[in-house]
């Protein structure tokens, strides 16, 4: 194999071929070094530097050879970990940045959709084809489909920026698929009788946090966080500055968004309902609304669903939605009566309201029968041109 069994043998009159196992795999490389006995023994203690590197895990294929076409196959231990490790690795580090409710999200998907699809391939194999083929076979719609791609996106982004591979195979791309337009059942407002009905359901602070929440459009982590102090009686106002989801454990966290944080006006309507709550819970200074069995801050949307809300809806006979339309509600008495879209969007935490427009278009009036007579009297009456004939054009 060489020199006395060495691994070092010459193979030209100008160099010297070395040969070592490497990952399981026996490599022989080239060096440019005339072979006379010193240059065989220095060749012998390369070998013998690359052994003890490789032995310590700090062997570099590309960088003591680079030009070899076995540099790309044997890349750092890096770039050639598997998907499973990276977005491991990746989603602990993303806890510390995330609020709780997007961190659990981002953990459904990584630990029940991507890694067991796509774990077992390295990171630096994982193309656009790969990923492509797997979503086609999802028995899922677009939403959730781009829910999947927006996380894999941005853990491939800082896998780019960790220098683990070069391309993002998500980049400029989105995959989407055909689909019947979705049922409205998703936006799903309770109507006026409805809600006469279920507020008749309810009694004491079970009645107050849904009339309340009717009134005024919040998340139920909005509502299960506001503490007494959030009110602005004066002003008429109720400050929202953070949020309160089961995924949190119950630790009151800020909005994701700077439009989260917000003044929200009280209505006739909602102004009531805190005035009622006020026999219950003013007097501790701490929360608005407790659960009424327990006497402590509701926990989350599913205690208030399982314990308050379904009951409520059998006993009005009402037909079953989330307590989330509550929200739609707020949205679609709103701009059915005419309020504008960016107030109704500002107080609903929007940042802008083309999302009210695309999710509540068809409750917004497109018109009555005095529109456009404000602009007519603002800027027609000297600007109009006489459509009446002259008198030389009447005479011909």
């Amino acid at each position: 194999m060489g020199r006395d069994g060495r691994g070092v043998r010459a193979v030209s009159d100008s160099s010297i071929e070395i040969t070592f196992m490497y990952r399981g795999v026996r490599c022989r490389e080239r060096i440019t070094l005339k072979p006379t006995a010193t240059n065989l023994k220095k060749a012998e203690q390369h070998k013998a530097a690359i052994e003890h590197a490789i032995s310590i895990g700090t062997f570099d294929y590309a960088v003591t050879f680079p030009g070899s076409p076995r540099a790309a196959k044997f890349a750092p231990e890096a770039s050639r970990e598997t998907v499973n490790g990276f977005l491991t690795r990746w989603l602990a580090a993303k806890k510390k940045h995330l609020a709780s409710s997007s961190f659990d999200g981002y953990r459904k998907i990584v630990e029940l959709r991507l890694i067991p699809a796509l774990g077992h391939h390295m990171l630096v194999d994982l193309k656009r084809k790969i990923i492509r083929d797997w979503l086609d076979a999802l028995q899922v719609g677009n939403k959730t489909l781009s829910n999947i791609q927006s996380c894999l996106r941005s853990a491939l982004n800082d896998a780019c920026d960790e220098e683990l591979i070069e391309l993002n195979p998500l980049a400029g791309w989105t995959y989407s698929r055909k689909e019947a337009p979705p049922k409205d059942d998703d936006v799903d407002p309770f109507a006026p009788e409805e809600q006469t009905a279920i507020l008749a359901s309810l009694q004491g602070q079970a009645r107050n946090l849904v009339q309340f929440a009717l009134w005024t459009g919040l998340r139920t982590s909005e509502l299960v966080a506001l503490d007494w102090g959030d009110v602005d009686w004066l002003r008429g106002e109720v400050m929202i500055t953070k949020a309160m989801t089961q995924a949190a454990g119950g630790i009151a966290e800020v909005p994701k968004t700077s439009a989260g944080r917000r003044s929200v006006k009280l209505l006739r309507p909602a102004l009531e309902a805190l005035k009622a709550q006020k026999g219950h819970t003013f007097l501790a200074g701490g929360e608005i609304f407790q659960n009424p069995r327990t006497l402590v801050r509701w926990a989350g949307d599913q205690p208030i669903r399982k314990t308050m809300w379904m009951p409520a809806m059998k006993k009005a006979g009402v037909r079953y939605r989330r307590p989330y339309q509550t929200r739609h509600t707020y949205a679609s008495m709103m701009l059915s009566a005419g309020e504008h879209p960016m107030w109704v969007a500002k107080q609903m935490g929007h940042t802008d309201w083309t999302m009210i427009a695309r999710v509540y278009g068809r409750w917004m009036p497109l018109s009555n029968v005095d529109a456009g007579s404000k602009a007519e009297g603002a800027f027609a009456s000297g600007s109009c041109i006489d459509a009446r004939p002259s008198k030389s054009e009447a005479s011909r």
